[in-house]
């Protein structure tokens, strides 16, 4: 079995307080369904990119560190969920119902 990312994406703009009860309730049943399923390895959600911290390695060696993200974008990573499944059809099943229960673009992407 392969495990995969399913991301949840956001405008930068994004605003957490559209996450209603209906919302809440959707990805907690979404949750319980893959938990029951036996596909879910990881969940968690995101703090806006504006806690984020950026670590590159300059070219003498020494790190530096930067508030913000990695790469300016419009939208961001807000939530993860890693599953294993049996092939990217069944993965992109799973991508489809957090699109719905987070009412958000979804990314499906196989790990290595």
């Amino acid at each position: 079995m392969t495990q995969y990312l399913v991301a949840i994406h956001h405008p930068d703009d994004y605003d957490s307080s559209v996450e209603d009860e209906a919302m809440r309730a959707d990805i907690t049943a979404l949750n319980v369904e893959m938990v029951a399923a036996g596909v879910r390895i990881f969940v968690g959600g995101l703090q806006p990119p504006s806690s984020a911290k950026s670590v590159r390695a300059k070219p003498d060696g020494k790190l530096l560190v930067t508030d913000g993200p990695y790469i300016e974008t419009k939208e961001h990573m807000g939530g993860l969920w890693v599953l294993e499944a049996s092939d990217l059809d069944e993965a992109l099943a799973w991508g489809r119902k957090a699109a719905v229960a987070c009412r958000a673009p979804v990314e499906v992407r196989p790990f290595h």
